[in-house]
Formats: C-alpha cells, structure tokens, sequence
C-alpha cells in the first residue's frame, strides 16, 4: 500500500509545477474560506490554494496524494481545527513530511485562536452523541464577526515566516477589517426585521449565524449531530413546526434534500438552500459575497 501511494504521489509530482511564483509564500489552507481570507490579508505577497472545496462536507474529505504535494510545498498551513477536519488533515501533516508547517510551528495556524467558542460540551462525549466537537462547534466562521479574527490569525501567520513582508500585511489586513465592519452593519441592518425568529435547520451548523443575527434554532432535522433522522424524530419535528409556525428549514447542498422536502410538505414551511461557505463553483468567490448570499437568501425565506 505505501509504495502505491508513493507511486501516486510521484506521478502527481511530476506533473505539477515545483515553485511557487518568484517571490509569493505558498499557502494551503483545509477549506475556500481560509483561502478567501488568506488571499485577502496576503494579496500580491502569497499563492494560495486549499483541499476542501466550498461545496463539500469539510468533516468527509478523501486524503489524496495530491494534498499531499501540496502540502509539501507549503510554507504557511492554515485550518479551521476545532476537529473539523480530524478525519484527514492529521495523516496528510504526516504524509508531506514538511516539518515547517507541522503544529507548533511557524508555518501552522490555527484559525480558531481567540475565537469565542460555543457549545463547548460539558458532559463526557462518546459516539452516541453524535459528530460532537469536544472544544466547542467548529462552524465558528458563519459569524462574520470572527472573520475579523480568522484574519489576525493568519496575518500572524504570514508574518511569522515572512517578517519582510509585515508592512504589506498589516496594510491589508486593516483595508479588510474596515471592509468587514461595513459590511458587517449593512448585514445586520437587513436582518433586524427578522429579530427573534425561530428556524429549523438541517444540521447544527450555524449557532454563530444565528447568534450574531438575533435569530434561534428551535429544532434540528438530525437528532443528534450526524445522526440521520427517525421516523419518530420527524414526527416530532413536524408536530413541533405546526405547533410553533416555524416557516423555514435551512439545509446546506450536501445534506440530503428529500428528508427536508418531506418535513415540508408536511408542515407549509419553507425549504431555504444555504452554502456555507465561499465556493468559487457556485459564484460566491470570497468572504464578503459569502454573506451578501446567506443575508439575501435567508431573508427572502422569512418574508411573511
């Protein structure tokens, strides 16, 4: 097995470019929202690429020879953590064998660092509760207000293994925050009629969207954190949503639509498709149209 996979790996080497553009740290972040940030705070100075396409379940990705090689390359590794990605990013660390981006060195970031968590479990956690996070919900960048520390993170980051570069970086970094925070009071302000809602969500994935924007998770489709749902489960859901007049289930592309489709057409709420993270393949290219898309979409579902 490990001489098919050096074999792969070989392959992919040689057909892949060996540098990086004359003079541009290489990146590599886990997931499209890193990178989105990542090029904003490094501009002209870095070269980024990520494993996690936006479409996909960053909790299931295959680790492949190529992210790998790429790896390997880096000289700057960003993640979420949290255990988000511990089903994969551990044995490709292990597999590039570039000891500069391993944790605890230079070239690793955190992303989470400094973020103020939620769900942090109390109780001890086995696998009959679910895919729970034991340092708290990882999804934490769906608050916008936590991009602002994603970004001081990975700031850190580029100017730890490139200290030539600071001025450019710290430069950018202020022209996104002051970006953010605009933005962040025009999102606010087209969520405020919509203060107070409760909605139904496919999986617990957004605590922190619904936190910064006043609304509230009443019930979740999955009982537990991906668990499928019970027939008895969506009974109840069901005679939950009739009970309380929830009008909307948000639910991500890659969970299975059929399930929420049924809940709604037994209930007359309303389906809202959200990506939930920057995905270049559905046009949402970077952290701010990120949110212009969750804003727009989430509050044409909740108009009455």
């Amino acid at each position: 097995m490990k001489k098919i996979v050096f074999t792969l790996m070989w392959i992919v080497f040689i057909q892949t470019p060996l540098t990086a553009e004359a003079g541009k740290i290489r990146v590599v972040t886990t997931t499209e929202d890193l990178a989105a940030i990542t090029n904003a705070v490094g501009g002209d100075g870095v070269q980024v690429d990520f494993i996690a396409r936006g479409a996909q379940d960053a909790h299931f990705i295959d680790a492949k020879p190529s992210h790998m090689l790429k790896l390997s390359r880096a000289d700057l590794f960003v993640q979420i953590g949290l255990g988000l990605e511990v089903g994969w990013a551990p044995s490709l660390l292990m597999g590039a064998r570039n000891a500069k981006i391993q944790r605890g060195e230079k070239g690793y970031v955190n992303a989470s660092e400094g973020i103020e968590l939620l769900e942090i479990p109390t109780d001890k956690i086995d696998r009959s509760a679910g895919d729970v996070h034991a340092e708290g919900n990882p999804h934490y960048w769906l608050d916008p207000m936590n991009g602002q520390q994603i970004a001081n993170n990975i700031a850190a980051g580029l100017i730890r293994i490139d200290p030539a570069g600071k001025e450019s970086y710290e430069q950018n970094l202020k022209q996104f925050s002051e970006k953010l925070d605009r933005a962040i009071t025009g999102w606010k302000r087209k969520m405020e009629p919509f203060k107070g809602e409760k909605v139904v969500t496919y999986h617990n994935s957004w605590a922190y969207f619904l936190q910064r924007f006043s609304l509230e998770a009443a019930a979740y489709i999955e009982p537990k954190p991906g668990i499928p749902p019970s027939s008895a489960h969506l009974a109840q859901v069901i005679r939950q949503i009739q009970g309380e007049g929830l009008r909307v289930i948000i639910v991500e592309p890659y969970f299975d639509g059929k399930v929420s489709r049924f809940v709604a057409r037994k209930t007359g709420a309303k389906v809202v498709l959200l990506q939930p993270s920057v995905s270049s393949g559905t046009g949402i290219e970077d952290y701010f149209q990120l949110f212009d898309h969750l804003i727009a979409t989430l509050a044409d579902g909740l108009k009455k």
